[in-house]
């Protein structure tokens, strides 16, 4: 981690020196450079189906016109992403080389038929692409005004920069998310700067590149409302209504709905022919409620006791009448073993709960909405950055936990807003221990080579000792000190976590040598996803304790 002071030259004058230039400068650029020899070293690696996704995309928007992209379905891979990240696949195209598109990089094709060119040439779009995060992390230190504060924000982007969770889901599984988050960085380094015209526009972009981030924006919209639109100042020499039209900054209302609108219209008009099949794309609500491997979420945790339930039903006779009783469910449907044997899948349909209760997409948007509601309501009263913050860490969580067929990546939406704000106050780390411990763990089944195993979990624990301790050296001490116990619990839970992932990968290693161990297949995923939920959920109920009781984290100052 490279650290240099900037000092004035010897014939400078002698006037005062601005506090910000006069600050010690950290750069990431050492980072950077650790960070891309890893990557090129991953280039050859596994990469999953998203690689053939993304090459179909460079194919269908190099090939077809603008009007047929989103029509296009040759292959399964079609393109739903928002229009921005079309685009940004048409610009990619573009630079594809002669050698590249003979290998196929841009056949559009029911299956891609590809080789080496074109995996280097992806992956090093995707390394090039992360500039956009790199930059914005710089950006998030340079603007920080103190010793301290500098010191601090430079571990929490160190962190970020070098996030396993990027690691693994862009380098190895291949996506994009580097430059997403990078975008997502721009977007609250601005809210913190109280540069509201330029967070919004940030936001906006965001959206239209990846629309996943619709999660994060009613945290969004309240800061911006009550930020920058409203203006609550009561004078009893005004009437009523006069009082209640000056609440509204109509000024800054305009100049902001301008921002928003103009960037959505540059995204979406020249699609206006294709809008229906360009929307039925971004939000396909026929999916399951949960994915192929369960998100570690409520949900997980309510399929597994609907799993423990269905043993006890078949294995204790007695166990029957009171199930019956209880849940009202169809037990003819219990004797149908390969039912039931698919009823662990996240294929696209509606999943089947055996005993407990059908779950609804109605019923997740509720219970999403309620807890991000009861997040806002704070921030609605106390619009301050780092409340501002803590109310979109919390709308993470509220949408992973809740949502409706939510992939396991999503966890980085919870980590990157709250890494920010960790090392304010030493009471936030036990919450994002156990949410990097979890998050970053539950990623580990979407890579199941073995060759990439020790990149996976080494890399993983090496991260995580070092950014224990580094986060523990700077984070503010606060005047009382508590939860030492809750420390303790969390370190001997995450000790824990090392045994199952030991006990996960010696059972995989086995199952290639004994078939018995094949009909167990989806145990380890199960294990995961019971694990790091248990995980997820305390750190949920950690943090919005100290979101809602503990004033003093959220006041404004170093």
């Amino acid at each position: 981690m490279a650290m240099k002071k900037v000092t004035p030259p010897k014939n400078a004058s002698t006037e005062p020196i601005n506090e910000v230039q006069s600050l010690k400068k950290y750069s990431l650029f050492n980072i950077w450079v650790v960070s891309l020899a890893l990557k090129l070293l991953l280039m050859v690696g596994y990469h999953s189906t998203d690689f053939d996704v993304h090459r179909n995309w460079l194919a269908i928007t190099n090939k077809l016109p603008l009007s047929q992209w989103y029509i296009e379905n040759t292959s399964q891979w079609t393109l739903d992403y928002p229009p921005f990240f079309a685009f940004f696949e048409w610009i990619l195209s573009q630079f594809v080389p002669p050698i590249v598109a003979k290998d196929g990089c841009l056949d559009i094709v029911e299956t891609g038929q590809y080789g080496l060119p074109t995996v280097y040439f992806q992956r090093a779009t995707v390394i090039l692409s992360e500039v956009v995060l790199f930059v914005a992390l710089q950006w998030i230190i340079d603007t920080s005004s103190t010793h301290a504060l500098r010191r601090r924000m430079y571990v929490a982007t160190a962190s970020l920069a070098l996030s396993p969770g990027l690691m693994l889901i862009d380098h190895i599984h291949f996506q994009y998310n580097g430059m997403m988050y990078g975008i997502l960085l721009l977007c609250l380094n601005s809210a913190r700067l109280e540069r509201h015209l330029l967070c919004g526009f940030w936001f906006a972009v965001l959206l239209c590149f990846k629309h996943i981030y619709l999660y994060l924006a009613p945290a969004v919209f309240v800061y911006l409302l009550r930020a920058y639109c409203l203006k609550f100042s009561w004078s009893k020499k005004r009437n009523v209504i006069d009082n209640l039209v000056r609440i509204v900054q109509w000024k800054n209302t305009l100049k902001l709905g301008t921002v928003v609108v103009s960037v959505f219209a540059i995204a979406f008009l020249p699609f206006y022919n294709t809008l229906p099949q360009l929307l039925s794309r971004l939000f396909p609500f026929s999916r399951g409620l949960t994915h192929a491997y369960w998100a570690p979420n409520m949900w997980a945790l309510y399929s597994f006791f609907d799993r423990v339930l269905i043993q006890i039903y078949k294995r204790i006779p007695v166990s029957r009448f009171i199930l019956k009783r209880v849940f009202q469910f169809n037990a003819s449907l219990l004797s149908q073993d390969e039912l039931l044997k698919t009823s662990t899948r996240g294929i696209v349909g509606n999943i089947e709960f055996f005993i407990l209760p059908e779950i609804t997409p109605k019923l997740t948007f509720l219970l999403t909405l309620f807890y991000q509601i009861m997040a806002l309501i704070p921030l609605f009263f106390q619009p301050t950055y780092r409340r501002f913050i803590g109310a979109m860490t919390l709308c993470g969580y509220a949408s992973f936990l809740f949502g409706w067929h939510v992939h396991e990546k999503a966890i980085l939406l919870v980590i990157f807003p709250l890494t920010l704000i960790v090392s304010r106050d030493k009471r936030l780390l036990p919450a994002y221990n156990l949410l990097v411990a979890c998050g970053y763990g539950s990623l580990f089944p979407l890579i199941y080579t073995c060759n990439e195993w020790l990149v996976k979990v080494l890399y993983t624990l090496l991260w995580y000792i070092v950014f224990y301790f580094n986060f523990r050296k700077v984070a503010r001490v606060p005047k009382k000190t508590t939860g030492v116990i809750i420390d303790r619990m969390v370190n001997g839970y995450i000790l824990l976590f090392i045994f199952v992932v030991s006990i996960t990968s010696i059972l995989d290693v086995l199952s290639n040598k004994f078939s018995i161990l094949k009909k167990f297949e989806f145990m380890n995923l199960m294990i995961y996803s019971v694990y790091c939920s248990i995980g997820v959920i305390s750190s949920w109920n950690t943090f919005s304790w100290l979101y809602f009781v503990d004033d003093e984290l959220w006041i404004e100052g170093e």
